[in-house]
């Protein structure tokens, strides 16, 4: 479903300031995998977001997705088939809007239709049907506006736009890091249940090492616009904390005066 080959990209080329974000990076998801994905700040995470979604092209390289090299693809247009939530709750939503105009908005993005054709009777009840899964009452106030909303469900709003459209690829890019530890909670529920309901290939950037195993079927360590580490299947389950640092250190050859933070 998604693949990167030999992505390379460098900033500031030729400048003092060139930095290379993403070298010969090669990453293969299968249409339904969960891929998590950790890495020190400066690692190549969100470059890695950005050259899939379509902000960053490759200097080098080929982004496909559904078997479509889509690397000259602008972003928008790439939009309708890739859902992505980012770590500002307010990123994925227009708060000046109400709950009903942001989702007819985001249906509209795979749907031939402008936001007045978007509400509708049916739309109406279509969305009222889909934000009842969140369990949080949001289907009784289509009419409010997004901005007033707490975070949480900001965020959980998000990530059900994101996805109930049945998006090709999901990203989501460190979408619990901004909240509570409740509300951070209820999302990441959220996202098991509606990544595994809708077999969605997902690629998730975390902070949480606990949150980065207790979620998706695989796992990448990146460092240095590279993926040094990579679990799938029975041996990520059998990974912890203590293990991925560990794997951590003996790939890097360092001494980590503390090893807990060495991902942050």
């Amino acid at each position: 479903m998604l693949q990167l080959n030999q992505i390379y990209k460098v900033f500031n080329q030729g400048t003092p300031d060139e930095k290379l974000a993403l070298k010969s990076l090669e990453l293969t998801l299968a249409k339904g995998e969960f891929v998590t994905v950790i890495g020190s700040n400066g690692a190549g995470k969100s470059t890695l977001m950005n050259m899939i979604s379509g902000k960053l092209t490759p200097d080098a390289g080929a982004v496909i997705i559904d078997g479509k090299d889509v690397s000259p693809v602008d972003e928008n247009v790439r939009s309708k088939m890739i859902g992505r939530v980012f770590q500002d709750p307010m990123a994925g939503t227009a708060p000046h809007m109400t709950i009903e105009e942001n989702m007819a908005i985001a249906y509209g993005r795979t749907h031939k239709r402008g936001l007045r054709f978007g509400v509708t009777k049916s739309r109406r009840s279509y969305y009222k049907e889909t934000l009842e899964t969140l369990h949080l009452g949001l289907e009784n106030r289509m009419n409010a506006k997004v901005g007033m909303l707490s975070g949480g469900e900001r965020q959980a709003l998000s990530l059900l736009m994101a996805t109930f459209t049945n998006p090709k690829i999901l990203l989501l890019d460190e979408h619990t890091a901004a909240l509570d530890p409740s509300r951070a909670e209820l999302v990441t529920n959220l996202t098991k249940e509606i990544v595994s309901q809708n077999n969605l290939t997902t690629l998730m950037v975390t902070h949480n090492m606990q949150q980065a195993l207790d979620l998706g079927t695989s796992l990448i360590m990146m460092d240095k616009g590279q993926i040094i580490f990579e679990a799938r299947g029975e041996e990520k389950k059998k990974l912890t904390v203590e293990k991925l640092l560990h794997e951590f250190q003996r790939i890097k050859g360092e001494k980590m005066l503390n090893d807990r933070a060495v991902l942050i």
